[in-house]
C-alpha cells in the first residue's frame, strides 16, 4: 500500500568490505529463545506464529510455563510492552494460553505487505572525486548535489553552515535492509547494533537493484564526501533493523523491532534517538484479531517515546484522507505517538519549477493524523523526454526529465563494488526521512531530546504552510532545518 516509482545511476569508488556480526538476542529474551526462527513456508504449514498480548505492559513470571503448558515455544519476548513471540504446532495452543493468568490475547501473526512490485529504473556511473571543502561549503562537492532539491526545500544547507550535522544522533531505520557498504553510508553506520528481525535474512540483505531501507537511510545521513549525495544529517549514525523483506513483514518483525531499536545499549537494544519508518499499510480495525495487534503495535510506540526515542513514520501514498477512513487504519502512521509524515514535491524540476511545497499527488492526508510536510518528491508528468542535468565536479548527465521530480539517493544497484548506484524515487516513504534528518540535526545540537519536546521544536521551526494552524496537507507545517536547530 505504498505505492512510489525509482529509477537508477551507479557510481564508481574503491571501499573494503564488512562482515555480519551474528544476531543477538532481544532486549529481556534468553538468548535461546531469541534464535529461534518463525516457522512459515514449505514444509512448515502445521506450525504457526502467535503474539500473545498481555493484560498490562508486563509479562506475569509464571508467562514462560504457561506457555509452555499450551503447547507453545516463545521466540522472544518483550517485557516491557507485555508482549512476546510464540510459536506452536498444536491447534489448540491460543485456545488454552489466552485462559492462562494475565494473557489479554493470543493472535496469529499477520503478514502485511508495505511496497509495490515492477519498479522502473535506468543506469549511469560516475566517478568519485576529492575536493577541499570549508564548513560553509558542506555538500557542496557531491556528484548529485546539484539536482538534490529536497535538502534546499527544507533549508538544509544553512543549518550545515551553522555546523549543525547531526553527529551524536542514533537514528534507527526500520526497512528491508541497508547495503552497509555503501559509499555514502559506510562511513555512518553502527553495524555492531544492527540487527535483522526477518528469520534468515541478515540486516543488510534485501532484493532487487532498488533495496528501499538504502535509499531511506541516505536521505537521513548520506555523508558529506565529495560523491554521489548528502543526506540531511551528514554525520548523523545509521542503525539498521531489518523487519521487511520484498516488501513484506509480519506483525512481530516490525513490533520487535520497534522494540529493540528504543531499547538503550546498556541494556542490549540500538539506542536510538530516532526512528524511522518509511513503511505503510491500511488494516480494517473491525476484525478482533486485527484490534489487539494494532494495540501491540502500539504499545511499541510508546515504549518508544518512553525510553527517548522519537517515531516518525511516511503517512501513505494512495492519496487518503484519513479524516474519513472508516474502519481502515494506516499503520504505523496512526499509531500511538508516532509523527505521520506528509509529502511535497515539484513539478518540472528539470524545467525550472521551484515550487518545492506543492502537496504530493499520491500523499495521504488528515488534520486528525499529519504531524509533519516533507520533500518526498513526485511523478506526475511520465513520459520518454529526456533532459541533462549538471554533475559534479564538472560535466553532465543524461535522465528522463520527469525523474528528477524525485528524489536521488543511495541504493544498492545492480553492481558490486567498487560500484556504487544511486537513485530516483518518489513517496512518504522520502519525506518521512527528511524529517527524520531534521530530528537528527536537533539532537545533534541539543543532544538526547524526549520526544515531546523534540516535535515540539519541529513545530515551533515549521513552515506553517497551507491554511493557518494545523492543515490537511502539511499538518503543523513543512519541517525547516535551519530554525530547527537554533
Amino acid at each position: 500500500m505504498n505505492r512510489f516509482r525509482f529509477l537508477l545511476a551507479s557510481s564508481i569508488v574503491a571501499i573494503g568490505a564488512c562482515a555480519e556480526p551474528p544476531m543477538q538476542p532481544m532486549p529481556g529474551a534468553d538468548a535461546t529463545t531469541s534464535r529461534s526462527t518463525h516457522a512459515r513456508g514449505k514444509g512448515s504449514n502445521s506450525t504457526k506464529t502467535y503474539l500473545v498480548i498481555a493484560t498490562d505492559n508486563a509479562l506475569r513470571s509464571s508467562f514462560e510455563a504457561d506457555i509452555v503448558a499450551a503447547g507453545g515455544s516463545i521466540v522472544s519476548r518483550m517485557d516491557g510492552i507485555g508482549v512476546a513471540t510464540v510459536t506452536s504446532s498444536d491447534a489448540q495452543f491460543a485456545k488454552r494460553a489466552a485462559k492462562a493468568n494475565g494473557i489479554q490475547a493470543v493472535v496469529e501473526d499477520v503478514p502485511l505487505s508495505f511496497s509495490p512490485a515492477d519498479p522502473r529504473f535506468v543506469s549511469r556511473t560516475a566517478v568519485q572525486t576529492s575536493v577541499e571543502q570549508t564548513a560553509h561549503e558542506v555538500g557542496a562537492h557531491e556528484t548529485y548535489r546539484l539536482v538534490q532539491w529536497a535538502p534546499d526545500a527544507i533549508s538544509a544547507p544553512a543549518a550545515w553552515a551553522e555546523g549543525a550535522l547531526g553527529q551524536g544522533a542514533r537514528v534507527a531505520i526500520l526497512d528491508g535492509g541497508i547495503y552497509d557498504i555503501h559509499a555514502d553510508l559506510a562511513a555512518n553506520f553502527d553495524a555492531a547494533r544492527s540487527r535483522s528481525f526477518v528469520p534468515g535474512q541478515p540486516y543488510n540483505s534485501d532484493t532487487g537493484p532498488f533495496w528501499h531501507g538504502t535509499h531511506v537511510a541516505g536521505i537521513v545521513a548520506a555523508s558529506a564526501n565529495d560523491f554521489g549525495t548528502i543526506g540531511i544529517a551528514p554525520r548523523a549514525t545509521l542503525i539498521g533493523v531489518k523487519v521487511l523483506h520484498s516488501g513484506t513483514g509480519f506483525f512481530s518483525w516490525v513490533i520487535q523491532g520497534i522494540y529493540y531499536a528504543a531499547t538503550p545499549i546498556e541494556e542490549g537494544g540500538a539506542g536510538a534517538h530516532i526512528i524511522n519508518m518509511s513503511l505503510t499499510a491500511g488494516v480494517s480495525g473491525r476484525d478482533p484479531g486485527i484490534a489487539f495487534l494494532l494495540n501491540a503495535l502500539s504499545r511499541a510506540t510508546s515504549y518508544a517515546n518512553g525510553r527517548g526515542a522519537t517515531v516518525i513514520a511516511g503517512a501513505g501514498n494512495d492519496a487518503v484522507d484519513f479524516d474519513h477512513t472508516g474502519n481502515t487504519v494506516y499503520i504505523p502512521a496512526q499509531s500511538v505517538g508516532v509523527l505521520a509524515v506528509s509529502a511535497t514535491g515539484p513539478v518540472g524540476f528539470a524545467h525550472g519549477a521551484t515550487n518545492f511545497d506543492r502537496p504530493a499527488s499520491y500523499t495521504n492526508f488528515g488534520q486528525s493524523a499529519i504531524s509533519f510536510a516533507g520533500p518526498g518528491g513526485d511523478f506526475v508528468l511520465p513520459g520518454e523526454d529526456v533532459c541533462s542535468f549538471p554533475v559534479q565536479p564538472s560535466g553532465s548527465a543524461l535522465q528522463l526529465c520527469w525523474a528528477l521530480d524525485m528524489v536521488v539517493a543511495p541504493c544498492r544497484g545492480t553492481l558490486d563494488p567498487p560500484f556504487f548506484s544511486h537513485c530516483w524515487s518518489a513517496g512518504t516513504s522520502m519525506a518521512a526521512p527528511a524529517v527524520a534528518g531534521v530530528a537528527a540535526l536537533i539532537v545533534g545540537r541539543h543532544g538526547p531530546t524526549h520526544p515531546a519536546q523534540l516535535e515540539a521544536r519541529l513545530r515551533g521551526s515549521a513552515d506553517d504552510l497551507g491554511k493557518p494552524g494545523n492543515d490537511d496537507f502539511y499538518g503543523h507545517g513543512r519541517v525547516n532545518a535551519a530554525r530547527a536547530i537554533q
